[in-house]
């Protein structure tokens, strides 16, 4: 897999960069209106936690919205990927009943569309931390590592829902149905420490989804006191599920491509 994407590499640049655009393509505010959910949607749990709820920030002397975009933008960018890559199949369908054409560039292609979204979140979240007096450290390149690691899972992931959804088309909504609950088995919006104690069980369940993992070194990176990757258990944990469920991914994608043709 790794030799395939640097062998074609200038063609999957290319599509992604075709892709990204074509997403735009007759808006009338264009690459705007990406921003404008997930604004909305950070604007809405701020107005309920902070102001409904008046939650405490987690971290002392950091407003409860910065540290809700620290940790909500690596899910816009796991969302994005996995929604997208769902359905590349269905969307180029042309290129899949291309003998010529490898179809396992697709997801791929996807997820560095996805990622160059991203990129824009990740500049405007650094802006914003910026206005709001959150010093700039070298610790902010590591949400860059982050980044990488979460693409290995979403890859994996995108092989298996690609795949699938060439024979079963509700794999899609069944995708969205899964990322409204995922949110919530994140703590992205809540702190994991309001179930200390006698709850600490539930702690010990949301660290089993790897997101956590990501979420946590991201707020870390950026507004935490840890500026280094904290190679514990759960980041061993994390690089075994994530390449588990890659080359699973990848194995099932390759076992049933030859039939999306005839599918299609």
């Amino acid at each position: 897999m790794i030799k395939n994407i640097i062998k074609n590499r200038k063609i999957i640049y290319g599509m992604a960069i075709s892709d990204f655009r074509k997403r735009f393509v007759g808006s009338a505010f264009g690459i705007i209106w990406m921003f404008i959910q997930p604004l909305a949607t950070v604007l809405v749990y701020t107005l309920i936690f902070q102001v409904g709820f008046r939650a405490t920030p987690p971290i002392p002397n950091v407003p409860y919205v910065v540290w809700l975009i620290a940790g909500i933008v690596p899910w816009f960018y796991f969302q994005d990927a996995i929604v997208q890559n769902t359905n590349c199949m269905i969307e180029y369908n042309f290129l899949v009943k291309k003998v010529v054409f490898d179809v396992r560039l697709l997801p791929i292609v996807k997820l560095l569309s996805a990622f160059f979204a991203h990129l824009f979140f990740l500049l405007i979240m650094f802006i914003l931390l910026i206005i709001f007096g959150i010093r700039i450290r070298v610790s902010w390149f590591l949400v860059f590592y982050y980044t990488f690691m979460i693409s290995i899972l979403v890859l994996g992931i995108s092989y298996i829902t690609s795949s699938i959804n060439v024979f079963f088309r509700d794999m899609g909504q069944l995708i969205g149905i899964l990322l409204q609950f995922g949110i919530w088995m994140c703590p992205i919006m809540y702190d994991e420490n309001l179930f200390a104690g006698k709850n600490s069980i539930i702690i010990k369940i949301l660290q089993l989804n790897p997101i956590y993992y990501i979420v946590k070194g991201y707020r870390n990176a950026l507004i935490g006191e840890e500026i280094t990757i904290n190679w514990t258990v759960e980041t061993l944990y994390y690089i075994v599920f994530s390449v588990v469920i890659l080359l699973v991914g990848y194995k099932i994608f390759e076992s049933i491509k030859d039939e999306f043709a005839d599918v299609i």
